[in-house]
């Protein structure tokens, strides 16, 4: 998810396939000079909740149709700022214990256990209630469980330096000790947290806290399960794996369980520089390279040198052994996939669900479930030029699931076994679902690579989608159903990777940019692709873009084709999610082009529908790349919600049922710190949330926050 170097600029889809329209021409994208600097929003500086009323269960709310709030001012403030009638307060943040005995968080780099604490970059996250007795409640509000992901950590030079008293080491070998610590810091974390009525609060000694690291055993599920490409030094028959890794979006099923997209795994790993060589002509060295691991690359920490113990020689993605039984060369395939957690009984093992595919994902989404019809999900892979997809269950949906006795047995029931389907969008505002599956001759038959089952399909799912011939797109990240109508809403965050030449209509923007003078390419600041289709298992669907991220004063002809204002101008949308109790949509950006004017955001959105704007041509040279949007934007349909401290990327965010208080994950503030400074809070591009009243220490945490309405009111109306 996030815009760091290290993350989601992998560009490995060097396949063939077209683009479906023209070019666009490229313009200069032209800011106002003498623009002065963003004000700093004053207003719900971080402080006590506000009283929520006193409700503990859920009363229908009506859905919203005017935003009844003043939108927040972009801003560069080390701050978390909210509307005026608001507040903001950290409830979790890097580090706070999960249990009684694990003592409080020093934050000075000498803290440990953190197997037992909250883990770094807090990202996609989601809401399961809890009723007086500690029953799972899908009414309940006032007391539930926080399920979220711990995608990764701020890293310079191999380290996760903000964890290490002096930084850590920046050279190989990396002591076991600090690798240690950041093995345990990724993965999920669930959370029990409760308001008395006036204020939220974590609970460190509930017995429903749980930790899901990267050495957490797992099983494989779907039709993966026993392939010959995962087997391992730990797992001989292909059914075993350890842990989650680098987990981004998240999802909660029909069913009511989590689940959490494992994005960009592929950089933890190593290969030898002659392991191309050592496999001679096994077909992974194309999956491998297509996967973006390529011989002699580093890896991003260095994990694999901590060692000989396999919780380090896992890292090393070689074949050194004399067969897959005798190293972990096939250890990167177990991940890359859908996982699945009941929150509320961690007893059972984490489930990797492999028939959804193995890709960069975020999240998944599902389309609103119907007695006697399949189970839908929609799926982003985000690294540039990736694809968008959809799972389609075998089983039909049974109304008795929605409170099953094994919550994680009706996972098996929807998850295990259908079909995938990758999209192929058409110039003219249509576009198909193209099955991945042997019984599609294009795969069956293919000459690009080799699938010899589902098996394959299932381990090897990009370059089965390159060969039917899928749409390359801008870094699908989030997918969000409507509640309203249905229609599927996927972001694409940016694309430093698109030319003019490679425009099309689907992707139609490609134009140079300025950021603090210097040239940006691409489609810089990202847009939103809207999905309608007439039932979620049809094989078609229409399309347009909902919404083009731009600064508002850039050229409405060619770039800012939303009309975006002071009030809701953007960049680079990657969160999103639909409000189930009001239906706004809740957009969150993940900037690294706009961030010399703001800060990275959280907007609410009051969406139409799917064909509600036109068509429109973009002219570039002799080409024309005709488009479809949405209707433009007013303040009156979007506005800016929230901005974030510095450095940080707005993440996930979930609602309690009454759609009184939302929780917004702030990942990574002071990202972009020098290792070197790590010692020196005055050289911290931000110290939040500290410098908010919250915990020891000023190194800046990753953090939840909880947002309520003074009045006690619905949030957003």
């Amino acid at each position: 998810m996030s815009n760091q170097p290290y993350f989601n600029n992998e560009d490995s889809n060097t396949s063939a396939n077209t683009h479906f329209d023209s070019v666009l021409s490229a313009r200069l994208s032209r800011r106002n000079l003498l623009r002065g600097s963003a004000s700093v929003a004053g207003v719900g500086a971080l402080g006590s909740a506000a009283a929520l009323g006193g409700c503990a269960t859920f009363s229908p709310v009506s859905p919203v149709n005017t935003l009844g709030f003043a939108p927040v001012a972009k801003t560069m403030a080390d701050q978390v700022s909210v509307p005026a009638g608001y507040t903001a307060r950290v409830i979790c943040a890097l580090g706070d214990p999960l249990n009684a005995a694990t003592p409080a968080y020093k934050n000075d780099g000498t803290d440990t256990d953190f197997g037992n604490r909250a883990g770094d970059h807090h990202d996609g996250i989601e809401w399961f209630g809890l009723d007086a007795s500690g029953q799972a409640s899908d009414t309940f509000s006032s007391r539930g469980l926080l399920a979220m992901n711990h995608e990764a950590t701020t890293d310079e030079k191999l380290s996760s330096f903000f964890i290490h008293a002096n930084g850590g080491t920046s050279t190989l070998p990396r002591p076991a000790a600090e690798i240690d610590k950041e093995l345990m810091i990724h993965g999920i974390a669930v959370v029990e947290v409760q308001t008395d009525g006036k204020a939220w609060a974590a609970k460190p000694g509930s017995a429903f806290n749980r930790r899901v690291t990267t050495m957490t055993p797992t099983v494989i599920h779907g039709p993966a399960r026993g392939s010959e490409h995962l087997v391992t030094k730990y797992s001989a028959d292909g059914t075993q794996a350890r842990g989650t890794l680098n987990n981004c979006g998240t999802g909660r099923t029909p069913w009511g369980t989590f689940i959490s997209g494992e994005e960009n795994w592929f950089g933890y790993f190593f290969r030898d520089a002659k392991d191309d060589d050592a496999r001679k002509k096994d077909k992974q060295v194309q999956a491998l390279n297509r996967y973006g691991r390529k011989a002699g690359a580093a890896s991003r920490h260095g994990w694999e040198s901590g060692g000989a113990s396999d919780t380090y020689a896992r890292w090393n993605n070689s074949a050194i052994g004399a067969s897959a039984k005798d190293d972990f060369r096939n250890e990167m395939n177990t991940f890359g996939y859908i996982v699945e957690i009941d929150p509320y009984d961690k007893s059972q093992a984490l489930r990797k669900r492999s028939a959804l595919g193995r890709l960069g994902h975020e999240n998944a989404t599902f389309a609103r479930v119907s007695a006697g019809q399949p189970v839908v999900a929609y799926m982003g892979d985000d690294s540039r030029g990736e694809y968008i997809y959809k799972f389609v269950s075998d089983a039909k949906w049974d109304t008795a699931d929605a409170k099953p006795g094994n919550r994680l047995a009706a996972g098996d029931k929807y998850l295990d076994k259908g079909t995938l389907y990758v999209a192929r969008f058409k110039d003219d505002g249509s576009g198909e679902w193209i099955k991945l599956s042997m019984d599609n001759p294009v795969i069956a038959n293919s000459s690009y690579f080799e699938f010899k089952n589902d098996a394959d399909i299932a381990i090897f799912t990009r370059l089965a989608a390159d060969a039917v011939g899928a749409t390359k797109m801008d870094r699908p990240e989030w997918a969000g159903v409507n509640p309203k109508n249905g229609e599927v809403y996927i972001t694409l965050t940016n694309n430093s990777n698109r030319t003019p030449a490679s425009a099309d209509a689907a992707n139609p923007r490609s134009y140079t940019d300025l950021k603090a003078g210097k040239e940006q390419k691409g489609n810089v600041n990202g847009h939103i692709v809207r999905l309608a289709e007439k039932n979620p298992a049809d094989a078609a669907f229409q399309w347009d873009i909902y919404l083009f991220g731009a600064q508002a004063d850039a050229d409405r002809s060619t770039i800012n084709l939303s009309n975006l204002s002071d009030e809701n101008d953007l960049s680079s949308p990657d969160g999103l999610v639909f409000s189930k109790a009001t239906g706004v949509c809740w957009i969150q950006t993940d900037d690294g082009a706009y961030t010399d004017t703001t800060n990275c955001m959280l907007l609410a959105a009051l969406p139409g529908q799917r064909g509600d704007g036109g068509s429109k041509a973009l002219k570039h040279g002799e080409r024309t790349v005709t488009t479809h949007v949405g209707k433009p934007q007013t303040p009156a349909t979007l506005k800016r919600f929230l901005v974030g401290p510095k450095g940080a990327e707005i993440t996930g965010i979930t609602e309690t049922p009454d759609g009184r208080a939302i929780f917004v994950n702030i990942q990574h503030a002071g990202e972009n710190t020098k290792m070197a400074d790590v010692n020196d809070p005055s050289k911290f591009e931000s110290q939040w949330p500290s410098n908010a009243g919250y915990g020891a220490g000023r190194r800046p945490r990753s953090a939840t926050i909880v947002i309520t309405k003074n009045d006690g009111g619905v949030i957003g109306s």
